[in-house]
């Protein structure tokens, strides 16, 4: 159901998207019965990054999308500088819209002598100018306490549950593929009514490798969901399934917010035992990856859902409400 918005806070509501993922943009600015703002976003020939508004923003209530995914730093650059237009054209608010959260995962020091680059961008994306931050399942709760500006972190759980609730998929159990993933598994499965079991893995400091060496509840007999946050090179999920499998699972699934899908992820999920991978669209999945996973992917939108949302902050309306409505 798409909302012409009429309840204006902070002046008009304009929506723009970098390049990152324009698809997703336009779902959100159609939801918003709404066109995307008029933007020119390109880079010179020594790389660096450009972006000339096409009209005037001054007062206007901006909503930024721009996803942070590969390639990082040219996204993120160009979301800071997109922000910087803004600022400088007198925007009467900026919030930028980061589905996926790059360098979410260096949240903390857990080496001696490493950056906690999770905070660092936090940091930039405040002082380019932007008044608010929206973003869905950063990889770290923490995170939102990076930033100094109001922030919300949305949740794609319920949209995933939706999907296996209505497969209906006989004697599931949720798996969490790690200690880490297992808050977020048990929510999973409360909200299915499901049981939960945990895989046991150890991984190299260096992050290269990972050892799966136990598992932790039954999926003998049973159809596995493993529940993480996202995708990336496909390791956990492969091994994952294949290491359920040999534990007497009948089929295995999987389910991710952010499908990342570094190389050589497509290949290697293709080739394991998993029987579907469903992930949203905070992310653009590029047409050949897509081709390579077949009908192993399955991928549902948060158009909507960000769409709602933003309506709700423009329009100064409760955004934890709808959660519960």
């Amino acid at each position: 159901m798409k909302h012409q918005v009429e309840y204006k806070l902070y002046g008009e509501l304009v929506i723009f998207s970098g390049t990152a993922n324009q698809p997703l943009a336009e779902e959100i600015a159609a939801y918003l019965g709404i066109s995307l703002g008029e933007v020119d976003i390109f880079q010179f020939a020594n790389t660096n990054t450009f972006v000339r508004l096409r009209q005037s923003v001054r007062g206007k209530d901006v909503f930024l999308i721009q996803p942070t995914n590969a390639p990082t730093n040219d996204n993120l650059m160009e979301l800071l500088i997109f922000i910087d237009a803004l600022r400088r054209d007198s925007a009467g608010r900026i919030t930028a819209v980061v589905p996926y959260y790059g360098y979410g995962r260096t949240d903390k020091k857990d080496q001696p002598r490493v950056p906690i680059t999770a905070r660092l961008v936090a940091d930039l994306i405040t002082v380019a100018g932007a008044d608010r931050f929206l973003s869905i399942d950063l990889h770290a709760g923490q995170i939102q306490g990076f930033f100094t500006i109001p922030t919300d972190e949305l949740t794609a759980l319920h949209l995933l549950v939706d999907h296996f609730a209505q497969k209906a998929i006989p004697d599931a159990v949720v798996v969490a593929p790690d200690v880490g993933a297992t808050r977020r598994a048990r929510n999973f499965a409360q909200r299915l009514h499901a049981p939960l079991a945990v895989i046991e893995k150890r991984r190299a400091l260096d992050g290269s490798d990972a050892a799966l060496l136990n598992l932790v509840g039954d999926v003998r007999g049973k159809n596995a969901i493993i529940v993480d946050d996202e995708v990336d090179t496909g390791t956990t999920l492969a091994r994952g399934a294949d290491f359920l499998l040999q534990q007497g699972a009948r089929e295995v699934y999987a389910c991710v917010t952010h499908a990342v899908l570094s190389d050589p992820a497509p290949e290697r999920l293709q080739a394991s035992g998993l029987k579907e991978l469903v992930a949203t669209n905070t992310v653009r999945i590029p047409p050949h990856k897509r081709e390579v996973l077949g009908s192993k992917l399955t991928v549902l939108s948060v158009g909507e859902l960000l769409g709602e949302v933003i309506r709700r902050i423009h329009g100064g309306i409760s955004v934890g409400a709808m959660f519960n409505e």
